[in-house]
C-alpha cells in the first residue's frame, strides 16, 4: 500500500470583510487579532504626526475602539482594515494638532541628550531630531503627507485615500509639503539633506 505524504495544514487567511463581519458579531478573538496586527502601525503613524508617545498611544487606542464600535457599519470592498485605521488615526492626529495650535503658542522644547554617544551615532541622532523638529514645524496636512509617504512608505494613491483626497490633489499637496520640509531643513543648516532630495 502506497503511503501518501502528510497533507500540509493550510491556514485560511480571512479577508478583511470577513474579519469585520466577525467583529460586528462581537467576536473578541477576531478583534484582539486585529489589535495585535495593527496597533504598531497606528501608533507609529500617530507618533510621527504628534511627536509624543503618550498621545500616540491614546490615538491608537481611540482608533481601535472606533473600529470595534463601528464594525456593524463596515462597507464590504473598501480599502481594508489597515487603511481604515490609518485614516482614522491621521484624522484624530489632525484634530489634536488643531487643538494644540489654539491651546499654546509655546515652542516644543528640545529633548536633552541623556547619554554620551559616539560621534557618528550623535550625528545620526541630531539629524533625526532635526528632521522630526522640521516635520513638527509643518502644517498638519503637510505633516500628514510626509509621514504617510516617507515614513509609512504608502503609495500616493493609498496616502490620498487615507486623507480622502483625489490623487492629483494629494500629489500637489505632497509637492508643497516637500518644499516646506526643504525650507525647514535648510533653516536648520541641513543643506546636505536638502541637496539629497529630502
Amino acid at each position: 500500500m502506497r503511503q501518501t505524504a502528510p497533507a500540509r495544514e493550510t491556514v485560511a487567511v480571512e479577508s478583511d470583510d470577513a474579519v469585520m463581519a466577525r467583529i460586528a458579531g462581537r467576536d473578541a478573538l477576531a478583534f484582539s487579532r486585529v489589535v495585535e496586527a495593527q496597533v504598531g502601525l497606528v501608533h507609529r503613524v500617530a507618533y510621527r504626526m504628534l511627536g509624543d508617545a503618550a498621545e500616540a498611544e491614546d490615538v491608537a487606542q481611540e482608533a481601535l475602539l472606533r473600529l470595534w464600535a463601528s464594525a456593524d457599519r463596515w462597507r464590504a470592498g473598501q480599502a481594508g482594515i489597515a487603511a481604515w485605521l490609518t485614516r482614522v488615526a491621521v484624522n484624530l492626529c489632525l484634530d489634536r494638532l488643531r487643538r494644540r495650535r489654539f491651546a499654546s503658542d509655546a515652542e516644543v522644547p528640545d529633548r536633552p541628550d541623556g547619554a554620551a554617544l559616539a560621534d557618528e551615532a550623535m550625528a545620526g541622532e541630531q539629524l533625526r531630531a532635526a528632521a522630526l523638529a522640521a516635520l513638527g514645524d509643518l502644517s498638519e496636512r503637510h505633516r500628514a503627507a510626509i509621514v504617510l509617504t516617507y515614513y509609512e512608505e504608502l503609495p500616493n494613491a493609498a496616502a490620498a485615500e487615507v486623507l480622502e483626497m483625489k490623487l492629483k490633489a494629494f500629489e500637489s499637496l505632497l509637492l508643497r509639503a516637500r518644499g516646506a520640509m526643504r525650507e525647514r531643513l535648510a533653516a536648520r543648516g541641513l543643506t546636505t539633506l536638502v541637496e539629497n532630495g529630502a
